[in-house]
Formats: structure tokens, sequence, C-alpha cells
């Protein structure tokens, strides 16, 4: 499918078109080079609105580029956001299958799980801690629709972030009972150690970068609703993964998380 200079409503057609069909596209700003980061949000609205429509379920947020040497590297100064939609959730006992991907890869996060509605534009650090009713090791699974997972940030705004998957370990804690600054984190691909990391590479506090999430979806008069959970970014680069692959994460203190891939 070639990409218009077209309205919102054909550039959600052609990523939620490209999702489902499993396919990688040219990127939108190839011929939409005029594109700004406003009307990438304002995308990403309409394509999560389509999907509503089309009977899913928005159940939290995702944060990415949430470490600043990426931040950096990439020529900007903020995180971004995405959304979570009920048929993203996967589970630990049941293999994922390859098929439902592009060119997918995994990286470790720490999720939040929401206990009361909370937005703002000045909200803090603290603020989310006291609305988070417990904190959990999760594995994200992004998987860009463009071709060979190249893009701009404009681009992946518009994509929603590359979300695709995320599974939850079963150990939940409180988030007063952790340092959540200092979590030291390693994931594996086959019992091979892949990466390592620190929570703090999260904003300096992953509660800090939910925070800037917050405050973000206020400027658009938006924000948390209680039962909503939130991936609060990835505390180390991310790991391609093909079919029979398991990928572990162990996160010190707060356990562990996995999936295998089928």
């Amino acid at each position: 499918m070639k990409l218009m200079q077209g309205t919102e409503e054909e550039i959600v057609k052609y990523l939620l078109d490209a999702e489902k069909e499993k396919r990688e596209v040219e990127k939108i700003t190839t011929k939409n080079p005029d594109l700004t980061f406003e009307q990438a949000y304002k995308i990403q609205q309409k394509l999560i609105e389509q999907k509503e429509q089309e009977g899913l379920r928005r159940i939290g947020v995702k944060l990415g580029l949430t470490s600043k040497a990426k931040q950096e590297m990439m020529g900007v100064h903020e995180a971004i956001y995405g959304y979570l939609m009920d048929d993203m959730l996967a589970t630990e006992w049941e293999p994922v299958p390859y098929s439902s991907f592009i060119h997918p890869k995994a990286e470790p996060e720490i999720a939040f799980f929401i206990d009361e509605d909370i937005k703002g534009t000045s909200v803090t650090e603290e603020d989310i801690l006291s609305v988070t009713k417990y904190v959990a090791p999760a594995i994200e699974i992004i998987d860009s629709r463009y071709l060979d997972f190249k893009f701009t940030l404009v681009d992946v705004v518009a994509d929603n972030c590359s979300s695709s998957k995320f599974i939850v370990g079963n150990k939940w804690k409180y988030p007063e009972s952790l340092n959540l600054k200092e979590i030291g984190v390693y994931m594996s691909k086959n019992s091979e150690v892949a990466t390592v990391g620190t929570s703090a590479a999260v904003l300096g506090n992953p509660a800090a970068a939910v925070a800037w999430a917050v405050n973000k979806l206020g400027e658009t008069g938006r924000g948390l609703k209680k039962g909503d959970i939130v991936l609060s970014g990835a505390i180390t680069e991310a790991i391609s993964f093909q079919a029979e692959d398991t990928i572990l994460v162990d996160f010190a203190e707060l356990g562990s998380v996995s999936f295998s891939c089928k």
C-alpha cells in the first residue's frame, strides 16, 4: 500500500492495515516530511479510537525514550508515550506466536498498577507513588510496522510507539517496599545473558517517568484512570528474538518475568 500525502484518517488506516496484515511499510514521513509531533500524537489518538471502535479496550500507557542517553542520541529533550490495549497483554504460561509479529524486540520494564484516577500538569513522583497500588516486573515486546525497524520520532509516535505485546510477572510488590531507583536487571535469551542495567536508567526513577506521562497527558486534559497499567520505560536496550526463543528478565527484589515464542 502506497502512502499518500493524505488525511490523518488515511494515515491511520495505512498503519492499522500494516499491523493487522503483519507487514512492513514505508515510514509515513517519506511522503509526509512536514508532519509535526503534535500531528503525530493526533494520528496516534485517532488510531487508538479506531481500535476502540473495533472492540478493543484501552488498559494503560507505555513510555519510550526514557533514557537520557537515548534522548541525547536522538536529539530530543523528552520521552514519548503510547497506549496499551487489552489485546496486547500476553501471559507467561502461553507461548507467543511468532507469526503475530513482523520484527519483534523485547525490553525489560517495571509496570505500575494505578489505583486512583490522576491527572494534571504538575504531578510529582510522590503523587505517582501515592496512587500506585503495586509494581511488577514486565517485558514489553515492541514491533514497529516500518520497514527494517527504521523511522523518525514523528513516525514512531504516530505508530503508537511500536506497541505490540507485553507480559507482566506474577510477583507484585508495594512500591514503598522497594528502592525504585536502584533495581538491578538482567535479560537473558535462551539462558544466555543479553543485557544488564538498573532502573535508574529510566529518567533516574521509573516513578518520575510515570509522572512525566501524566503531566504530558494533562496538557490535553487527559490522565491515568484507576485500573490502568503503565509500562514506565525500557531499562536496557531491546533485543531481537525468533520463534523457539525464550526471554527471561530478572529484577533484583522484584522477581522475574519470561515468555517463550513459538
